[in-house]
């Protein structure tokens, strides 16, 4: 058993001194460039050693880069999308504005023209039920607000004040079930009540059943029920049914949004009726006063 590991020992020392002796000769050998054929291997084999580390290190500090640009890319987007939902909110607080503006600029144009003393308000507050039409303003007795005083807009006659109190006063809006405003339609001016029934549409009764008036007539307060200023626009009648040569029913649309009231006008002084053929008082809402009667 000792003569083979000799001969095992032998030849480990036998390879160990061949390769120092090669060693030792390419310490003495150049190669082409002039450098010792060891020089240029050890520094190749570092070279490729330090060629991997780089790669390694390069991939892993591309991909924290990329991580981190990614989280930035990202709280890019989530500081971009706070900055559209603050200017979409900003522009809806211009256009509400500008809106207000407008009725405000309508509202002084129609006390303008209609040489009556008034008072702005401002609604705030509604009905909570659908039954009871109204609306609640910030003017009241300490303003001169009374019950029974005309209500307008704009776009034309809105109710009267029916609860006032010293800082605020309740609105029956025209479509209210109980409420009802004396009118007159289209150039004929056919006389007339319009009627509230708790839903965006009025009753147009006691017409007459020879009168003439057609879809379309616009509809306005005459001044008779000593509570609506003569000459303010109601609506337009929207549709009439007859039978056996009366009238079954006319329904009228208000020229009034009455969801989308703001401000309105509370008229101060108690309407002057000045007859059917005297000339109206300014009515208010845009545009022609309405469609030619038609036969």
């Amino acid at each position: 058993m000792a003569l083979p590991d000799i001969r095992q020992r032998s030849g480990y020392l036998f390879l160990v001194v061949a390769v120092g002796h090669i060693i030792l000769i390419s310490t003495q050998v150049n190669s082409r460039s002039g450098v010792p054929l060891l020089q240029a291997f050890v520094f190749g084999v570092f070279a490729e050693v330090q060629r991997g580390t780089a790669g390694v290190v390069g991939g892993v500090r591309g991909a924290w880069d990329g991580y981190v640009g990614l989280r930035n890319v990202h709280a890019d987007n989530v500081a971009l999308k706070q900055r559209v939902r603050d200017l979409e909110v900003k522009l809806q607080r211009e256009r509400a504005l500008a809106g207000e503006s407008e009725n405000l600029r309508r509202l002084l144009d129609l006390r303008d023209r209609s040489r009556m003393p008034t008072r702005a308000a401002e609604i705030i507050g509604t009905s909570p039920t659908a039954d009871f039409r109204t609306v609640t303003i910030d003017r009241g007795t300490s303003d001169g607000v009374r019950a029974d005083m005309a209500v307008i807009s704009a776009s034309g006659a809105v109710g009267r004040v029916v609860t006032p109190s010293r800082h605020a006063a309740k609105v029956q809006l025209l479509v209210d079930r109980n409420a009802a405003v004396a009118v007159m339609v289209g150039a004929a001016r056919v006389q007339g009540i319009a009627m509230g029934n708790g839903e965006n549409v009025l009753r147009l009764e006691y017409v007459s059943s020879s009168a003439v008036i057609a879809k379309g007539d616009t509809v306005v307060t005459s001044g008779i029920d000593g509570i609506y200023p003569q000459g303010f626009v109601v609506g337009r009648i929207e549709e009439i049914e007859r039978a056996g040569g009366t009238f079954r029913a006319i329904r009228v649309r208000p020229a009034v949004d009455f969801t989308a009231l703001e401000q309105v006008l509370v008229v101060l002084a108690p309407p002057t009726f000045v007859g059917p053929e005297s000339p109206a008082a300014p009515a208010a809402g845009p545009g022609p006063a309405g469609p030619e009667r038609r036969e």
